[in-house]
């Protein structure tokens, strides 16, 4: 636990990044950021979802099995904004379950996914942002990123349901819920505290 290894779990919007970037901060641990700004997919994505829904995983598969490698390796404790079990419960089955990806596609990807996983180390924590739908999209406008301004807020509601399911049946790797929806992470060090203190105590580490 002298080296641990944490992922920042959580719906598009909720903070994740900000998130990550103050608590490695906080603890001196090597943070790793999800592929976004140069994902040369996501703008296609949300322009037509059933066309494009596969080549995306497939994309965060990749980076994101490059990421964890990497982190397994590091000499220091590492924290990942989204972690790639999120990839195959939470994106890629809401989309085959919309109906965005076809049956074929998704099973070939649930056997990529074991084969790749089956080679990594678990996470010792995960953290779980939670918030609203509500709270997910203004946060998502207030950033105003281009490939962001046509997300359906039915799409992310769906997203927020299969969060609850996994995190309720997720029981090989602990989790630690925070409830974001009024947490300003900038002007509220209080809770911040309160937050990293449980962190601490939850991977066993010494104040």
């Amino acid at each position: 636990m002298n080296r641990p290894f944490v992922g920042i779990a959580g719906n598009i919007g909720v903070g994740k990044t900000t998130f990550t970037e103050i608590v490695s901060k906080r603890f001196n641990w090597k943070s790793y950021y999800e592929s976004v700004i140069d994902n040369p997919y996501l703008s296609d994505f949300y322009g037509n979802m059933k066309r494009w829904s596969f080549n995306l995983q497939i994309f965060f598969l990749h980076h994101r099995f490059k990421t964890h490698i990497k982190m397994t390796d590091s000499k220091l404790g590492v924290i990942q904004d989204r972690t790639i079990y999120e990839d195959v419960e939470i994106f890629a089955r809401n989309l085959f379950e919309m109906g965005f990806m076809s049956k074929r596609d998704w099973q070939t990807y649930c056997d990529l996914f074991e084969n790749m996983t089956s080679f990594l180390k678990k996470p010792d924590l995960i953290i779980y942002l939670k918030a609203s739908t509500d709270t997910l999209m203004s946060r998502i406008n207030s950033r105003d990123r281009d490939f962001e301004r046509n997300i359906n807020p039915e799409y992310l509601h769906s997203l927020n349901i299969s969060y609850e399911k996994w995190i309720l049946n997720l029981t090989e790797i602990p989790v630690y819920i925070i409830e974001s929806d009024n947490f300003n992470i900038f002007n509220e060090p209080e809770k911040l505290d309160k937050y990293c203190d449980e962190i601490q105590a939850k991977l066993g580490l010494k104040k």
